[in-house]
């Protein structure tokens, strides 16, 4: 098991910043896959951002420029640095690790709200 604890969201205006961490504790493995992933009221969760164990990351078109992933492994913590938010930026930021064979975690969730 993998529990995940999200914090750092809120409120912010548009162009604003935000950080979101995300500690995993419990059986972690050493070749894992950190993300952050969004859900916008009544559409799809999406992806956001992710970074491998070795800080490859990928990035959702909508936020290359403006979101920065990274982590530490040594305290399994992701980050999500937002900068330059937009009202459409607002969404619920789910953490998700996973690693091999099939194992898929997610956190319980945090707001993210921009304000034009």
């Amino acid at each position: 098991q993998v529990q995940l604890v999200e914090s750092g969201g809120g409120l912010v205006q548009a162009g604003g910043s935000l950080r979101l961490s995300c500690a995993a504790s419990g059986s972690i493995s050493g070749n894992n896959v950190m993300g952050w992933y969004r859900q916008a009221p009544g559409k799809q969760r999406e992806l956001v951002a992710t970074i491998n164990s070795g800080g490859r990351t990928n990035y959702a078109d909508s936020v290359k420029g403006r979101f920065t992933i990274s982590r530490d492994n040594a305290k399994n913590t992701v980050f999500l640095q937002m900068n330059m938010l937009k009202p459409e930026d607002t969404a619920a930021y789910y953490c998700r690790y996973t690693a091999l064979p099939l194992y898929l975690y997610w956190g319980q969730g945090t707001q993210v709200t921009v304000s034009s």
